[in-house]
C-alpha cells in the first residue's frame, strides 16, 4: 500500500449515468436546473458548469442510475499513487477507451470497483472547452475543490468510509444524527480537499438495509450566486419537476440548499454558500456530531404512502446486495 498522503490532491470531476429518459433529463438539466446542454448524439447528452467539456453524461440505458463517478487527480503521480493502492488492496483495473474518454471529455481515465456497484473513475486532464456556456445560471463554484459532493446510502457505512480513506485519505469532517421519512439515519461527512464534504455516506442506525434504489442518493452543486439557487427552485416547480425539500440551511457545512428528484430518480441537491475548511481552519478542525441535519428549512414535500411503501421494498432488496468490494485495506 502507498502510504503517501494524497489529501487535498483529488476533487470530484464528473458523473456518468444511464437513463432512457434523455428527453426528460434534457428538460431538467438546461431548463429547470439552469445548464448549459451539448447532445452530442441521439443517445448522448452532456452537461457543462464551467470550462469542463462535460460535468455530467447521460447516456440512453435501461440502469436509470448513476453508473460511474468520476475523480480528477491534480497530476499523474497522484493518479498512479491510487492505482497502486487499488492494486495492491486486489481491485482490477482497467483503462477507459477512447470512445469512453472522449464522451466523459477527459485525455484518459482508469476503472476500478467503487461501492454500491459504482465504478470510481480516475483521470488528471480534462478536456477544456472554449465555447462559452449557454445556461441560465450566473455560474458554478468548482475549482480545486470540484464540482459538488455525492451522497451514497450503505448498508455497511463503515466499510464504504473506509474504501474512500484508503483510496483518497479522507477525513472526517463531522457526522450527523437524523430521522429522515420516518428511518433513523447516522451521517458521515468526508472530505478530500477544502470542500466541506465530497462524500456524504448514510446508513440505517443499527439496520443492515439501504431504502435507497439508486446507488447515489443526491448528488450537489453549487451555484456561485444567491439569486440562482432562489430562480432555479422556480423553475424546477414550474417545469413540472418534483420537489423532494424545500429550501434550508444545514447545521454542519451551513450551506443554503434544496433537493429535487432527477428523470432518474435520484436527487440534485442545488447549494450555495457553504463552509470552506482553509488551510487555517484544517490545522484545527475537530469533527462534531449534530442531532439535526437542517437549522431550518428542507421540509419534505409531497411525501405519500407509496413513497414509504417503495423505500421498504428497496430496503428489503438491499439486504440481498453488497456495498461494494469486499476488501481488506
Amino acid at each position: 500500500m502507498n502510504t503517501s498522503d494524497i489529501f487535498g490532491s483529488v476533487r470530484l470531476g464528473y458523473l456518468a449515468v444511464s437513463s432512457r429518459r434523455l428527453t426528460d433529463w434534457r428538460r431538467f438539466g438546461a431548463d429547470a436546473i439552469g445548464l448549459h446542454v451539448d447532445e452530442l448524439t441521439r443517445d448522448i447528452l452532456r452537461f457543462r458548469i464551467d470550462d469542463h467539456a462535460c460535468r455530467m453524461v447521460i447516456t440512453r440505458g435501461t440502469e436509470e442510475d448513476v453508473t460511474a463517478i468520476g475523480w480528477q487527480a491534480d497530476t499523474h503521480e497522484v493518479a498512479d499513487t491510487i492505482l497502486a493502492r487499488v492494486r495492491d488492496a486486489g481491485l482490477p483495473v482497467t483503462s477507459g477507451t477512447e470512445e469512453e474518454c472522449a464522451v466523459r471529455g477527459v485525455e484518459r481515465l482508469h476503472r476500478f470497483p467503487g461501492p454500491g456497484g459504482l465504478a470510481t473513475e480516475i483521470f488528471t486532464e480534462p478536456v477544456l472547452s472554449p465555447r462559452p456556456l449557454r445556461m441560465l445560471q450566473t455560474g458554478f463554484v468548482t475549482g480545486d475543490a470540484g464540482m459538488g459532493h455525492v451522497a451514497i446510502t450503505a448498508r455497511r457505512p463503515e466499510s464504504v468510509r473506509s474504501y474512500f480513506d484508503a483510496v483518497f485519505d479522507a477525513r472526517l469532517s463531522d457526522w450527523v444524527h437524523e430521522r429522515i421519512a420516518g428511518l433513523p439515519l447516522r451521517i458521515r461527512f468526508l472530505r478530500v480537499n477544502e470542500r466541506h464534504h465530497s462524500v456524504a455516506i448514510a446508513g440505517l442506525h443499527r439496520l443492515p438495509i439501504n431504502p435507497i434504489r439508486t446507488r447515489i442518493q443526491h448528488f450537489n452543486t453549487e451555484v456561485a450566486v444567491l439569486d440562482d439557487l432562489l430562480s432555479a427552485y422556480e423553475r424546477v416547480v414550474g417545469q413540472g419537476f418534483r420537489m423532494q425539500w424545500n429550501v434550508g440551511q444545514h447545521t454542519n457545512d451551513r450551506e443554503l440548499s434544496f433537493y429535487c428528484v432527477t428523470p432518474s430518480g435520484f436527487e440534485w441537491e442545488l447549494g450555495w454558500n457553504p463552509i470552506v475548511i482553509t488551510p487555517e481552519l484544517e490545522q484545527a478542525w475537530a469533527p462534531r456530531t449534530y442531532e439535526s441535519i437542517s437549522i431550518w428549512g428542507h421540509t419534505p414535500i409531497g411525501e405519500s404512502v407509496l413513497s414509504r411503501l417503495g423505500q421498504v421494498r428497496n430496503a428489503v432488496g438491499s439486504l440481498r446486495q453488497a456495498d461494494g468490494p469486499e476488501v481488506n485495506w
